[in-house]
């Protein structure tokens, strides 16, 4: 059984596949009264976006954060969060000469064998499309954390031999 959900006390199910209409997260977890800042999360987004550099996917799609429930006048709820983000750029015919061919350093191969089926159009739920639903719960938490005083700061160190400087780090 694939796993989709995630967490306890803030509890994150992604949803949708990289070709279908759209993909998207329920957050379980966050408290009634939080102000949510819908262009911070389209900002977070905009970092995971594709076709912004040549060693991503050349899809372009907008990314745009719609949440369809729990949040009344700007605040949570206290009831599960959704966010749903469309699909505006798939194109599955593109995959078509994929069929019976496996992708290497792709998870198709690996998703195949974990559960007996092979969604060959973009690899449905093991595509890194799936990670904007992701991205968009994270941007969620991160407001929660700043409440309390909390910030986090990630970044890429290295992709194949492009390195960021070690003198250059934080």
């Amino acid at each position: 059984m694939a796993g989709n959900t995630f967490g306890t006390l803030f509890r994150i199910t992604t949803f949708g596949e990289s070709h279908g209409y759209g993909i998207g997260v329920v957050i379980d977890g966050c408290y009634p009264g939080i102000k949510i800042d819908v262009d911070f999360i389209r900002n977070q987004l905009n970092k995971r976006k594709p076709g912004q550099s040549f060693i991503n996917s050349q899809r372009h799609e907008a990314d745009e954060p719609e949440i369809i429930s729990g949040v009344a006048e700007g605040l949570t709820t206290g009831a599960p969060l959704t966010i749903l983000i469309r699909n505006k750029d798939q194109r599955s015919e593109d995959y078509d000469q994929l069929k019976n061919v496996y992708r290497p350093s792709h998870a198709d191969f690996s998703y195949t064998e974990k559960y007996g089926l092979r969604d060959y159009r973009g690899s449905g739920r093991a595509s890194a499309r799936e990670t904007a639903a992701r991205v968009a719960a994270g941007a969620i938490a991160q407001q929660m954390l700043l409440l309390q005083g909390i910030t986090i700061v990630a970044w890429v160190h290295q992709i194949g031999d492009i390195a960021i400087p070690q003198n250059s780090l934080i």
